[in-house]
């Protein structure tokens, strides 16, 4: 299933699809890319429940082994085959890898999985994508190739005995199925960490929330530590009605508000692409202007506020993932979220 979130890459300036990119892989690359994709799908509530790749010598035909339970049972896990070739797979590839498995489940090495999935940066070629919509036909030919040692299918490797034979003849051929190189890719997107990081590709941030006319319960905190800000700087009470009258206080809230609502426009961002990052940002913004907050010789309240604004406003965050999408009022917005929050306070 396609996702529906924006993405944007830039890779020396032009756009290269990561269709395209995985060509570029090498076998192992290839078998991590689909354990990767395999992974998205584990944890609970999910799918798989157990993933490992197991790709290279000993492999018994499993690049990858998924699991619905952690116990390894009959039906109860999918096998993905990965093969990175310079052209389609067809036939001559599939056979001796399905023997290799019809092999593997008639000696007891694993029982037989649910699916086989097929998976290669070229998809299949067009004769073997008809055969698979045509399981029948598919094992008519996967067995005689077999009986007859042909399409790339070595007997001495993996003899036709009578249990081999009857295994391959009850196998339900219909398990057998191709993953689509976009599929994978369009899985493997739900990571999106692991996306940007494999393909250079960034989510794309939308627009900050609108700010309403008249602030609503979501901002009431750190509103109404304002309001204690300005009464102290004033020298008289002031409250969201009567700060409207004074120009100066009031562009100076619109001001707060907008910054308040574009570290909003990257919490529900966050929220939606990289869930936990933005509270991991609130913490390294506390962390980086607890000092300035905490400076002893403030005159006042409001001193407090603006050089705490003006110090966010220069961190440097380079270790999270929302860093490359902060926009200029972000950092000083999260300063109101911490207040809103109550992990910080400008008056004493």
């Amino acid at each position: 299933m396609e996702s529906n979130k924006k993405y944007i890459q830039k890779v020396n300036s032009v756009i290269y699809p990561p269709a395209s990119l995985v060509i570029l892989f090498d076998d192992k690359q290839w078998e991590s890319f689909i354990e990767d994709c395999c992974r998205v799908d584990m944890g609970i509530g999910k799918k798989y429940s157990f993933v490992q790749m197991l790709g290279g010598a000993g492999d018994a035909g499993r690049d990858i082994e998924a699991r619905y339970q952690e116990e390894l049972k009959a039906n109860e896990w999918d096998l993905y085959q990965g093969k990175h070739l310079t052209q389609p797979v067809g036939e001559s590839t599939l056979y001796p890898e399905l023997a290799k498995v019809i092999h593997h489940i008639s000696i007891g090495t694993y029982p037989e999985p649910k699916n086989y999935y097929l998976c290669a940066p070229r998809n299949t070629t067009p004769k073997l994508h008809d055969l698979l919509a045509k399981p029948e036909e598919l094992k008519k030919r996967f067995i005689n190739a077999w009986e007859n040692g042909k399409s790339g299918i070595k007997k001495s490797h993996f003899p036709f005995s009578d249990k081999t034979k009857s295994i391959a003849n009850s196998f339900d051929y219909r398990k057998i199925k191709e993953f689509p190189v976009k599929d994978l890719i369009a899985l493997h997107s739900k990571d999106s960490i692991a996306h940007e990081k494999l393909f250079g590709i960034s989510a794309v941030r939308s627009d900050n929330p609108d700010i309403p006319d008249i602030p609503t319960t979501l901002e009431q905190v750190y509103i109404n530590e304002l309001m204690k800000v300005y009464s102290e700087h004033g020298n008289q009470v002031f409250d969201i009605k009567n700060i409207m009258h004074y120009e100066n206080y009031k562009n100076h809230l619109i001001g707060c508000r907008t910054e308040f609502y574009s570290a909003e426009g990257l919490k529900r961002f966050s929220r939606d692409i990289y869930p936990s990052e933005f509270e991991k940002l609130l913490c390294s913004v506390h962390q980086g202007i607890m000092r300035t907050l905490a400076n002893p010789t403030y005159n006042n309240s409001f001193q407090r506020l603006e050089n705490t604004l003006e110090k966010a406003a220069t961190l440097q965050i380079t270790d999270n993932p929302l860093s490359k999408r902060l926009l200029p009022a972000d950092l000083p917005g999260t300063c109101h979220h911490l207040v809103n929050e109550e992990k910080i306070k400008w008056t004493k």
